[in-house]
């Protein structure tokens, strides 16, 4: 039986279990999918005897991505770009191979949701930390020519986007409002608005209304930031389905069955979140 888990220090808010042992029974699979809180010290050990533990990969969350990367035997483009992996499987040979989906689940929820979100405006993205690299990583590799980036540290804004070249411009965390002036995606890669955290302090009156409005954060599933854009008629796309689509090239590494992203999914993942 396979099996495979999810680490992180703590690890008790990821939802990665809810996903891939919904799919385990969908598809009439023997298999299990756990959940490992790993210290800190324990880590790199860990990472480096997977196998040993039973498992053919893993999942991995905070603050565990960057050591990830650096104990795999190989590292595809999107891991390397964005320099951290969350997800990790063992080959045949027994090496530790390791990717970044954060990139591919925003962009095929984005592409389903807004299919028409590159128009040759510009773009603009809140937040300079892992995410918001992956986000960059997704939104150059499908062709966007220029995204605004703004982040409440400036040097880390600066540092990230000087990695992906002149397509990427920093805007002053004060001037972020303005910057939305002829913007067709707006998305908030920050934490800010998730249950718990302060608000996104941002005013999207200078943002045309036909432009997208997108945000990260799941918990809860409609941020005061969308429910400011749906009041205004932004069309909008949530945390949720970057969630559900970043799981599946891990279940199907692991499991070798490729899933599904339904409404039927979403429903239950959702119904979780509400719950918890």
């Amino acid at each position: 039986m396979k099996r495979a888990c999810v680490i992180g220090w703590p690890v008790v808010h990821s939802r990665s279990p809810v996903i891939h042992r919904y799919w385990l029974k969908l598809y009439d699979l023997e298999g299990g999918y756990e959940q490992e809180a790993v210290r800190p010290e324990e880590v790199a050990e860990f990472l480096k005897t997977l196998g040993n533990h039973g498992y053919a990969g893993a999942n991995v969350t905070l603050p565990y991505k960057e050591a990830a990367l650096a104990a795999a035997d190989r590292a595809d483009q999107a891991a390397i770009t964005i320099g951290a992996a969350n997800t990790l499987w063992l080959d045949a040979k027994g090496l530790l191979h390791a990717s970044n989906t954060d990139a591919y689940g925003f962009m095929t929820h984005l592409a389903q949701e807004a299919p028409d979100w590159n128009r040759g405006k510009h773009l603009m993205v809140l937040g300079a930390g892992g995410a918001a690299r992956a986000i960059l990583q997704g939104l150059t590799g499908a062709g966007a020519s220029k995204i605004l980036l703004a982040n409440r540290t400036g040097d880390r804004s600066k540092a990230l986007a000087q990695s992906f070249g002149p397509r990427v411009s920093v805007v002053p965390w004060e001037d972020r409002s303005k910057a939305l002036d002829g913007c067709g995606l707006l998305v908030n890669t920050t934490s800010l608005g998730m249950t718990g955290k302060p608000p996104l302090d941002i005013d999207l009156s200078a943002l045309p209304f036909d432009a997208i409005v997108a945000d990260i954060v799941y918990s809860p599933l409609e941020t005061p930031l969308l429910a400011v854009a749906v009041g205004r008629g932004n069309r909008t796309v949530d945390g949720l389905g970057m969630l559900l689509h970043q799981a599946v090239p891990g279940f199907e590494r692991w499991f070798g069955v490729r899933p599904e992203v339904t409404s039927a999914l979403r429903a239950h993942v959702a119904a979780h979140l509400e719950a918890s």
